[in-house]
């Protein structure tokens, strides 16, 4: 493995299907706190919710001990904006042209792809760029949003899908570029449950509800066999699937999501239950949701419930974000 980067599993912190990390780098500038009220913002394309309580969190224990899950509690929160759908392609090409920014991976130089995405024949030529305990990810030369494959893919034809290779401080920063701000962990959650109280997914308990796939997540033999009986064996457009009740599109599965707090398997046993946020610092950020690459063999990260971690500045090809912005007084 080399050594400017490694996996979390590692360390016992996640699974390694989900985020392979980057070591820590020093940071761009990112909003001095992530969680300061923010107003100015269109309010096009976003769902406006009327906060009050909720039940956050699971008592099951179907997921990882070390994520912190539990145990369900009660949470209040403030109103609030939230993007209907993943920051797409076409948003973040916006963003970019207008400012100039450059993500954390074009900086690099790399990023991480998943192997079943890199063609054969340079698949081969990457036998020493993998990580040593999930092999099945790469690091790629010239892997950026832009080009979520490596230097020979583009996404001219992908301008709906949700943008990938993006690490938190650069999606910090299209959120400050918008008026808007990353999300809470309890927004996220309080927005993907949709109303409904301690389901498991955002539209009941049942994965396939009436054998009808509704959301972007593995099918077949993990890491090896994706059968894509979804109907894709990557990313899918932001609105490939139906929206929650409260009519947000892919909550679950398709690309991870970043969220402004730090990451603590615990800090919430002890904080405030009124418009939570994470600890003040840590070596990781919280991101939910899962991913296309999860399955329920390996990681079932794709209930509203789950969580993991990542560095700030790490990027794959299977995380992304959306933005949310508060309600003027």
């Amino acid at each position: 493995m080399k050594p400017e980067f490694e996996l979390l599993a590692a360390k016992g912190l996640t699974h390694p299907c989900c985020v392979p990390s980057r070591q820590r780098a020093a940071l761009l500038h990112v909003p001095a706190n992530p969680h300061e009220r923010i107003v100015r913002g269109s309010t096009s394309e976003m769902i406006k919710l009327d906060g009050g309580a909720f039940l956050m969190g699971t008592n099951s224990t179907e997921g990882f001990p070390n994520d912190g899950e539990g145990p369900v509690r009660e949470i209040t929160l403030d109103p609030f904006y939230i993007d209907a759908a993943p920051v797409t392609n076409a948003q973040f090409a916006e963003f970019a042209r207008s400012s100039g920014y450059r993500t954390e991976a074009e900086q690099f130089g790399w990023s991480f792809v998943f192997q079943g995405h890199i063609p054969e024949q340079r698949r081969a030529t990457l036998v020493n760029d993998t990580v040593l305990v999930a092999p099945w990810w790469c690091k790629v030369l010239g892997a950026a949003w832009q080009h979520p494959e490596g230097p020979d893919s583009n996404v001219t034809a992908r301008e709906q899908y949700p943008v990938a290779h993006v690490s938190w401080n650069d999606a910090a920063e299209f959120a400050r570029w918008a008026g808007k701000r990353l999300p809470t962990e309890a927004e996220w959650e309080f927005a993907a449950r949709g109303g409904l109280e301690q389901n498991r997914f955002p539209w009941g308990d049942d994965l396939t509800p009436g054998g009808r796939h509704v959301c972007n997540i593995w099918q077949g033999e993990f890491p090896m066999l994706d059968l894509a009986e979804d109907g894709y064996a990557g990313t899918s457009p932001v609105k490939a699937f139906p929206a929650n009740a409260y009519g947000l599109y892919s909550v679950s599965g398709n690309t991870w999501e970043w969220c402004a707090d730090w990451f603590s398997p615990d800090f919430h046993l002890m904080g405030t239950r009124d418009n939570p946020v994470g600890p003040a610092s840590g070596p990781t950020r919280a991101m939910r949701g899962g991913s296309y690459l999860c399955h329920a063999s390996y990681c079932n990260r794709y209930r509203v419930a789950a969580r993991t971690q990542n560095t700030p500045d790490s990027a794959t090809t299977n995380i992304g974000f959306r933005c949310v912005r508060d309600v003027a007084s």
